[in-house]
């Protein structure tokens, strides 16, 4: 039987983890070679920290009554960016499990915290999420991602977050992977900083009607948006009941061009008051969204900005 993640409902918000990419190297010091997590699994110092992020991530949740939706590490768990560093697919599919493992083992001490605990595995686009530098058809996105998703469906988890998608064919490919091995999909759009568009040219709008309607019953269980700042994808949402599947918002800490922030050497920190004040503001113009989180730059400081500025809204 396929899985079902749960639908809205009143009250019920999650919260995911923030940017750890950019906060393990820039405040804990480790290299990302091609910006993937999953090889710091073999470093023991590198784990502690990333225990104590995700820690910092549940607590927050806690503090706030949230459920939470907990992934990360897998981003680059793909075939070709694990062969650029070196891993053949069974080792890959190894370091997918035990990323899987990780999440659990350091979520379980907040089960009885929190009202839920969702455990994600994440999916990032087969070329630079930033730029239309490749071509993918729906056919070929549906093999090659079925790869990474085959491995997440043994390892039981609850969602395919796929991160920083901007191609409309590699998505309706991916969410035909995802319903062919029974896992729910949601699916979370980068924007242009410039032209509030995808990089390969459609409006949030667009790209979701045009998935919805190409992928039908395989479509994705819901939309979202991440590596972008409030300021720059408040513009792209347009009126309709296509936002109604946009589920889930995990803003960039920063308005800044997005490979600066992942290469700058430093956290870019922006204004965790002012990301918490508009995230806020989203919640109240949008009750349906319910879940949040953050992306590049962003730590536990923004999510509790960004958890409290939400309930206090939803609370009213």
């Amino acid at each position: 039987m396929p899985k079902q993640f749960p639908t809205q409902q009143p009250g019920v918000h999650y919260l995911t983890e923030g940017g750890q990419e950019t906060e393990i190297m820039y405040k804990y010091g480790f290299d990302l070679p091609s910006f993937a997590m999953f090889p710091l699994l073999d470093n023991p110092r590198a784990v502690t920290e990333l225990r104590g992020m995700y820690g910092r991530y549940l607590e927050t949740a806690a503090r706030y009554g949230f459920g939470v939706v907990v992934g990360g590490l897998d981003y680059r768990a793909s075939p070709d960016w694990a062969s650029l560093l070196g891993y053949s697919r069974e080792a890959l599919a190894d370091f997918q499990l035990r990323a899987i493992d990780f999440l659990r083992d350091v979520a379980e001490p907040y089960r009885d915290q929190v009202p839920a605990i969702m455990y994600a595995g994440v999916v990032g686009p087969r070329g630079d999420a930033y730029q239309a530098n490749r071509t993918i058809t729906a056919d070929e996105a549906e093999e090659y991602h079925g790869a990474q998703l085959a491995t997440l469906a043994n390892a039981g988890v609850d969602l395919v977050e796929a991160m920083t998608f901007s191609s409309v064919p590699e998505v309706i490919g991916l969410s035909r992977a995802a319903a062919r091995v029974g896992l729910p999909l949601g699916v979370l759009f980068t924007l242009d900083s410039t032209t509030r568009r995808l990089a390969t040219g459609p409006t949030l709008k667009e790209a979701i009607e045009a998935i919805d309607a190409e992928a039908g019953a395989d479509r994705p269980t819901f939309y979202g948006i991440n590596c972008s700042h409030p300021l720059e994808f408040m513009p792209a949402i347009e009126p309709g009941d296509w936002f109604e599947r946009v589920r889930c918002l995990r803003p960039n800490a920063a308005m800044m061009d997005k490979i600066s922030l992942c290469t700058i050497g430093h956290l870019e920190a922006g204004d965790p008051a002012q990301l918490g004040q508009l995230m806020g503001d989203l919640a109240a113009q949008y009750p349906h969204i319910d879940m949040w989180g953050g992306c590049c730059g962003t730590w536990e400081t923004h999510l509790d900005e960004i958890a409290q500025n939400v309930q206090i809204v939803r609370a009213q």
